[in-house]
C-alpha cells in the first residue's frame, strides 16, 4: 500500500499470532531501528510489587499469583480466555500502564537520537486501537491456515488450541484495514527480508 512521502519517526508493527511479526521486528532492529516491545513492557508492569499486579490480584484473586508473588500467567489466562467482560477488565488495568511506559520509551529514544526510527512491536494494535500517533502502521500477514501450522509445528500447540488463539484475536481483514504497509510472510525468509528492505529504504533517513 502506498503512502505520501514523509518523515517516519514512529512506526507501529502489528500482526496476529504466528504471523511473522517478531521476525520482521528482528530484521528492522538489525537495520538500526529502535524496538519498543509491547509484550516486554506488559511483563514489566506486571512484575512483583507493581501497582498493576496488585490490582490484578484484587480483581481476579490471589490464585493468579505464584508462591513467589509473581503473576501466574496460565492461571490468569484461564480466567479471561473466552470471556470478553473479564478480558476487558484485565485490559483496563494493564493497558494504561503499558501506554504510559511505551510513551516514555518513545520520548527517550527520540531524545537520544532525533533521527531514529522507533518501531512499536505491538501484537494487539487492532484490539486496543492504540493512541493514533503512528506515522506508519505495518502489518505482518500470513493466511490463517499457515499460522495454525506454525503454532502446531513451532510452538507445540494442538490444532484446537491454535485455532482458538487465532479466533480470539482481531480478524485479518480488521488488521489489514489499519495498515499503511502489509508485509506478506507466507513465502520464504528471503521474500520477507526483501519486503523489509523495501520498507527500510522508504523510512530510513539518508
Amino acid at each position: 500500500m502506498l503512502w505520501h512521502p514523509r518523515r517516519v519517526t514512529l512506526l507501529a508493527l502489528t500482526g496476529g499470532i504466528a504471523s511473522g511479526k517478531s521476525t520482521i521486528s528482528r530484521m528492522l532492529a538489525e537495520k538500526g531501528a529502535v524496538i519498543v516491545d509491547a509484550d516486554a513492557i506488559v511483563r514489566e508492569v506486571q512484575s512483583p510489587g507493581s501497582p498493576v499486579l496488585a490490582a490484578i490480584a484484587a480483581e481476579f484473586g490471589d490464585e493468579v499469583l505464584m508462591p513467589d508473588g509473581s503473576l501466574d500467567r496460565p492461571a490468569l489466562s484461564a480466567r479471561v480466555f473466552g470471556d470478553p467482560e473479564r478480558l476487558a477488565a484485565l485490559n483496563a488495568l494493564v493497558h494504561p500502564a503499558v501506554r504510559e511506559e511505551s510513551q516514555r520509551r518513545f520520548r527517550s529514544a527520540l531524545s537520544a537520537d532525533p533521527a531514529a526510527v522507533v518501531v512499536y512491536d505491538v501484537p494487539l494494535l487492532a484490539e486496543s486501537r492504540g493512541t493514533g500517533e503512528w506515522d506508519l502502521i505495518v502489518v505482518a500477514d500470513a493466511p490463517a491456515e499457515m499460522r495454525v501450522r506454525r503454532l502446531i509445528e513451532q510452538r507445540g500447540l494442538s490444532e484446537a488450541d491454535a485455532r482458538a488463539r487465532i479466533a480470539a484475536q482481531a480478524g485479518d481483514d480488521e488488521r489489514r484495514a489499519l495498515a499503511d504497509v502489509v508485509i506478506d510472510t507466507a513465502g520464504d525468509m528471503d521474500a520477507t527480508r526483501r519486503q523489509v528492505d523495501e520498507l527500510w529504504e522508504r523510512v530510513a533517513v539518508r
